[in-house]
């Protein structure tokens, strides 16, 4: 079956634009403030987040409130980065990535997502240990190269077909904007570069499982305060 929902390979026109704005204005904010710079040339969280916001067309004054609000110039409160750990159907690990300014508001609103979804919101540490923190990046060759021999040359640690001539390069988590452009000088088609928790042992999952659990990824991702999604499959 498809794995592609689970590696984010569907794109932006998926959602609605303003839901993708609020999540990649987030990120910039928390890139500045962490980063404690508003210079990408310094920053490469940042570099990253602006790259994005690049490819969304998100407008400049959208991008300058965010950095504004890393810096504390504005008024708006401060997010915090807070992973969630739960189970989807069937016991199935998740992990839930967030950035917030009501924790609060956004524990409550991830239990009844979980629940409704036949799943359960878990305690801290309950999952977590089944990922590793890596790099990820989905991408083309246009030219159809073996994407083995790109993974050694740009420095990933392993790559994974998934569909349609898509492959998935996965590197240490260090490493990502060096591979990212790496890759990107060789002339593959990136259409996504970012850090992800990468299940240890994936669970092998039956098409019921996989449709509930779709259900679940899509009702989280929809959540204005929710960064990314992890399932161990």
């Amino acid at each position: 079956m498809g794995r592609g929902w689970v590696h984010g390979i569907r794109e932006a026109s998926a959602a609605k634009k303003g839901k993708l704005f609020t999540k990649i204005a987030k990120e910039i904010t928390v890139a500045v403030r962490v980063g404690n710079s508003k210079d990408p040339a310094g920053n490469a969280r940042l570099r990253m987040a602006l790259k994005e916001a690049q490819k969304a067309s998100m407008p400049k004054d959208t991008v300058e409130r965010a950095i504004k609000r890393g810096t504390g110039e504005s008024a708006e409160g401060q997010l915090e980065e807070i992973i969630y750990e739960g189970y989807g159907a069937s016991g199935i690990p998740v992990l839930v990535e967030t950035l917030t300014d009501n924790k609060q508001r956004t524990v409550q609103d991830l239990r009844a997502i979980f629940t409704r979804s036949h799943g359960a919101l878990g305690a801290e540490g309950s999952v977590k240990w089944n990922f590793d923190h890596v790099g990820s990046i989905i991408a083309k060759d246009p030219k159809g190269r073996d994407a083995e021999e790109a993974a050694i040359n740009a420095g990933a640690d392993s790559v994974e077909p998934l569909e349609n001539g898509i492959y998935q390069f996965i590197c240490a988590a260090m490493d990502l904007e060096i591979v990212h452009d790496a890759l990107i000088k060789e002339g593959w088609e990136l259409s996504k570069s970012e850090l992800i928790y990468k299940p240890k042992a994936p669970v092998t999952i039956t098409s019921e499982q996989e449709v509930l659990l779709q259900k679940l990824n899509d009702n989280l991702e929809d959540h204005d305060d929710v960064k990314r999604v992890h399932f161990a499959v």
